[in-house]
């Protein structure tokens, strides 16, 4: 499962926040309860750390252990079960000068299901586990080809990287003086042949134990992505991983974008389709309806105040405290904040032009 881009904002925004503190001693409570698991039990066992804690021979440690996991066992408390994907919670005292006590809990339902239970007392909060769930787990492959060309990348969460491209050693269509048609043609097959085993030679060699890969998408001009695809070329367990096999105008570069452009459909699922979707439909409203579209901090503040705004698209490159002052004020005319990274072409347009827009219930003259 992937995270929405707003997911993925509020994650690394609790992360970033936890982050930056630091323990003098081991005092710091990270407690991670897995979905389904009993919260009863949980507190049962804090408990009996607290126990455990006042044989802490330092006094100052001893107090903020004591007093960090009191206030988890006291934020735990509020919660009638465990969240449907469990909790990360967190407790500690962040107070900067030593003797003073400011002991704060976070705690978060995480976006992805928890499957597993930890407890640590340390300098730091234990992190890692979140970490982790910011990290794109579903991988495209995606292969660019024509009988001249052939470029294999892969797409992971919203970003094309290439990993080769190779050129075949077909000759042109014009052939030279004395050589028969025929014998031209058949020049001309054996090295398209020798291209497309070279070809899946490179596809099996970056895809074929590839973790995580969840299909493979193939595209090109004309008959060719079809020759090779229905040929003895691929494996039988790669041809099982091709998911779409589309139609294109280009190749290289310019053919992996359109690629992406094209497989919308199968995409579907995946974040990148609906953050294009949704840009599209801003730029669309903008060339053909201007008044159905704001853009730029000001502009889209005072819309938005108006009530006229139905969606806030909001570029991840925008300084925290502004999200924050959109997302408060949305929340007063039920209006949707969306999150727009920047691995995207249509995210780097929105960054340019002042980093967020709105999407308007109505014209605004």
């Amino acid at each position: 499962m992937s995270l929405t881009e707003k997911q993925r904002y509020d994650l690394k925004k609790f992360i970033k926040e936890l982050d930056q503190h630091r323990g003098r001693h081991t005092e710091f409570v990270s407690v991670l309860i897995p979905a389904g698991y009993d919260m009863n039990k949980v507190i049962g066992h804090l408990s009996q750390e607290q126990g455990t804690a006042t044989n802490i021979k330092s006094a100052s440690t001893r107090k903020n252990v004591i007093d960090a996991l009191e206030r988890m066992i006291q934020h735990l408390r509020l919660f009638k079960q465990t969240p449907q994907n469990g909790l990360a919670a967190y407790s500690g005292n962040i107070a900067s000068a030593e003797g003073q006590s400011d002991v704060r809990v976070w705690s978060i339902e995480p976006p992805l299901s928890l499957n597993m239970r930890i407890y640590r007392c340390d300098k730091d909060f234990k992190l890692d586990v979140l970490r982790e769930m910011l990290e794109a787990k579903e991988v495209y492959g995606l292969i660019v080809l024509d009988r001249r060309d052939a470029n294999i990348a892969i797409l992971k969460g919203k970003t094309i990287i290439p990993l080769l491209k190779t050129h075949s050693e077909v000759p042109g269509k014009m052939r030279a003086g004395g050589q028969s048609s025929v014998r031209f043609a058949r020049l001309r097959e054996g090295a398209a042949k020798e291209h497309y085993k070279k070809v899946a030679e490179y596809v099996k060699q970056q895809f074929l134990t590839y973790e995580g890969l969840k299909g493979i998408i193939v595209g090109g001009p004309g008959p060719t992505k079809y020759d090779w695809v229905d040929g003895d070329f691929l494996t039988n367990e790669l041809k099982k991983k091709i998911i779409a096999i589309k139609d294109l105008s280009y190749t290289g570069e310019f053919g992996l974008e359109e690629l992406l452009e094209k497989s919308d459909d199968v995409l579907a699922s995946e974040a990148v389709s609906g953050e294009k979707k949704i840009m599209n439909t801003f730029f669309d409203r903008l060339a053909k309806s201007p008044l159905g579209v704001a853009y730029g901090k000001d502009d889209v503040m005072s819309k938005l105040k108006m009530g006229a705004v139905d969606k806030i698209l909001v570029s991840e490159a925008m300084d925290e405290k502004t999200i924050e002052e959109f997302e408060t004020e949305a929340k007063n005319y039920g209006t949707e904040v969306v999150i727009i990274s920047t691995e995207t072409r249509e995210g780097v347009q929105l960054k340019e032009i002042g980093r967020v827009a709105a999407l308007l219930r109505y014209e605004v003259h």
